[in-house]
């Protein structure tokens, strides 16, 4: 089992970055794109404190994005500085932005220079309630302030006793839409790490099924670098939606 030593929540470059370049090829290898799936992340003491720290349903700064391809029934937490999240949950996000953690997805992924979000647009704290979902979407694929090229999204899921029929799994989709080659539980200290481009379709459509008083948590980060190989450039865009195939 893998697992993350860290000190004062701070991540390990020697043992990070060795499993990036180790586990570079089973990334690079994933189908239906560029993935990855690593349980028991952190160490258990901080996922227990982050679990504690999280943001409850009573938070006043969640924001609503809620339309018809996107429905958190909340929202997410991130363009307020922060307010009500503890310092311990904060100090990991930002932990998520270091030279360390960007080393780490440079030898595991192959992108260089790859360039964090310290705003987080779109990212950092997402709570999602009953009911909530994702339609199946391409990320946009340029940070309209900034111009920059998105190309990862890394997530970590802090949902303790996650059971199946609650749904909320992550699917991950070919190009065509023609197969869901993926579905991977929300389940607690798991981090997935996938590229984005123009045709990584991935959501997870079908409306929760927990029960009331229980809810989705997860940490999301996006990571941009200036300019992306060429065969993979597109015009810029917005988050593509796409239906689900019947059957």
């Amino acid at each position: 089992m893998f697992r993350l030593r860290t000190k004062d929540f701070y991540f390990d470059p020697d043992q990070l970055i060795k499993l990036g370049h180790a586990m570079h090829p089973r990334y690079t290898e994933a189908t239906p794109y560029p993935h990855i799936v690593l349980d028991d992340f952190l160490p258990p003491k901080v996922v227990k404190r982050a679990l504690k720290d999280f943001p409850g349903p009573e938070c006043p700064h969640y924001q609503q994005p809620d339309n018809a391809n996107q429905v958190f029934k909340l929202g997410r937490l991130q363009d307020t500085y922060f307010k009500g999240v503890p310092d311990r949950l904060r100090n990991l996000l930002y932990e998520f932005n270091s030279k360390t953690f960007i080393d780490f997805l440079e030898a595991l992924t192959g992108i260089k220079a790859l360039i964090p979000d310290p705003h987080y647009f779109g990212g950092a704290l997402h709570l999602m309630l009953p009911g909530g979902k994702l339609d199946l979407h391409a990320d946009y694929n340029k940070d309209p302030r900034t111009g920059l090229d998105r190309r990862l999204n890394v997530l970590l899921y802090l949902n303790e006793n996650w059971q199946d029929e609650y749904g909320g799994h992550l699917e991950l989709w070919d190009k065509d839409l023609s197969a869901c080659e993926q579905k991977i539980a929300p389940i607690i200290n798991r981090c997935v790490i996938f590229s984005t481009t123009s045709e990584t379709f991935h959501g997870h459509p079908n409306p929760l099924r927990c029960p009331d008083g229980t809810n989705r948590k997860s940490l999301a980060f996006y990571y941009y670098t200036n300019g992306r190989p060429e065969e993979a450039q597109t015009q810029f865009h917005n988050t593509l939606w796409r239906e689900r195939p019947e059957g």
